[in-house]
């Protein structure tokens, strides 16, 4: 019996491209999410779906699926940033802006400011992150931040 040569040390990457990316985002968003519904919102068939995300748990990206809870009125990081850009429609950003579940609106307003953004964050250092990426972004010149220390429903 011949022995096939495995090499312990490589490990191949797995290659997540814009739809997985999507795909994640819409999970992290809501994991019980149907196949069909994730289907429509890529545009890709359902069955272009269902393998995406076996393969996505094949491969340990998807390592499984947990329920959230929230503390009693603990709702994370609330925040809207001001953004000002260079060139590009809000359309293009917005599209940008989907890849974060954490996103709630984006809006185009009148004024110095472009986009105003309205999110929420689980924590400190995801908001951190998601505004890193979003200052990341081409043509973007400021992100301006602004917490939601209190709310008040009418």
């Amino acid at each position: 019996m011949a022995l096939l040569p495995v090499n312990l040390f490589l490990h191949e990457t797995p290659r997540v491209d814009k739809f997985d990316q999507q795909i994640l985002a819409l999970l992290r968003a809501d994991a019980r999410l149907a196949v069909s519904q994730i289907a429509r919102e890529i545009n890709l068939s359902r069955s272009a779906v269902g393998e995406r995300i076996r393969q996505l748990e094949q491969s340990g990206i998807i390592s499984g699926y947990h329920a959230r809870i929230a503390a009693p009125g603990d709702a994370g990081i609330k925040a809207y940033l001001e953004l000002f850009y260079q060139g590009g429609r809000c359309e293009h950003y917005v599209e940008r802006m989907r890849v974060f579940p954490e996103v709630r609106r984006c809006s185009g307003i009148s004024g110095e400011t472009d986009m105003l953004v309205y999110l929420e964050a689980a924590s400190m250092q995801r908001f951190s992150e998601i505004r890193g990426q979003i200052e990341n972004f081409p043509g973007m010149q400021k992100v301006k931040t602004h917490v939601v220390v209190k709310d008040w429903a009418f």
